[in-house]
């Protein structure tokens, strides 16, 4: 089995420890983690994430710990993320159903998505989405996100998500289909409890949307459906949750032990944990 992970990051801010937590966790097991961006620009941790003295609204304290700033400003002073992939370059674009000679565009995609989906399953171990608020301006919605998440769904290979990296699994679906690929799972995420009520912010723009546009919590839990569960474990200090292939944490908290389940997996055969 390959030793590598592609962790897909926001290119609007990831949330620092939501990286260098499992980073850290799968380089001591000796995984290499490789970096790619929706279009090739570099990945930046978002300024509160590495700031101490920055008080959480909806928690009503500082959320980032000294041990957490002092690995993420380490992180982010090396040169690791000036090598990243550029998403747009390898994963084709699903063309407009108003497109000139649609149906053989549509019949070119499915076959450059398969073949895109073939090397990434055969070059990676796992897949790992980065949260922060980032995502939800590149990431969430992204359909070549999604059919990335769908490779590796489909060979049946770990799919790791954090806080609002959990997003994009609502959505990956297989387009005729159109089924959710966590329908029926028990994951994690973003609490209700959690949300801002004004100021998510991002990097390199000057958009502050208020609140999130969507309650995460709701989503995960329409998406998992009857048969499935969505678990918040508001009042706890951690929520991490495997229901593999998924690993689902929800928030910086869990950062640490998210990577710590995330070698489980890979390396122990983890199939359930957290429920």
């Amino acid at each position: 089995m390959s030793k590598k992970v592609l962790a897909i990051l926001s290119e609007f801010g990831y949330w620092g420890v939501e990286l260098v937590g499992p980073l850290e966790k799968l380089e001591q097991a000796g995984y290499t983690v490789e970096f790619m961006t929706p279009k090739g620009k570099k990945a930046q941790a978002l300024p509160p994430s590495f700031d101490t003295t920055y008080v959480d609204p909806p928690l009503g304290m500082c959320v980032t710990t000294p041990e957490a700033a002092e690995k993420v400003q380490a992180f982010e002073a090396t040169n690791r993320l000036e090598q990243r992939r550029n998403m747009s370059e390898e994963i084709p674009e699903r063309p407009y159903f108003s497109s000139p000679d649609f149906l053989r565009k549509f019949e070119q995609y499915f076959s450059d998505v398969k073949e895109a989906q073939n090397k990434l399953t055969e070059e990676y171990a796992a897949l790992l989405l980065v949260g922060g608020s980032g995502p939800i301006i590149d990431i969430v919605n992204n359909q070549r996100v999604h059919d990335i998440i769908l490779g590796f769904y489909k060979k049946n290979m770990p799919i790791g998500a954090i806080c609002y990296g959990v997003a994009p699994l609502v959505f990956a679906r297989d387009f005729n289909e159109r089924r959710s690929i966590i329908r029926g799972k028990h994951v994690t995420g973003h609490c209700i409890e959690y949300d801002y009520h004004d100021g998510t912010g991002f990097l390199n723009t000057d958009l502050n949307m208020g609140p999130p546009p969507y309650v995460l919590e709701y989503i995960l839990s329409d998406a998992v459906g009857p048969d499935g569960q969505y678990h918040g474990n508001f009042g706890k200090g951690t929520s991490v949750i495997v229901d593999y292939p998924f690993i689902t944490a929800r928030s910086l908290q869990c950062s640490f032990e998210f990577g710590e389940q995330f070698v489980n997996v890979l390396d122990h055969g983890l199939k359930r944990y957290g429920w």
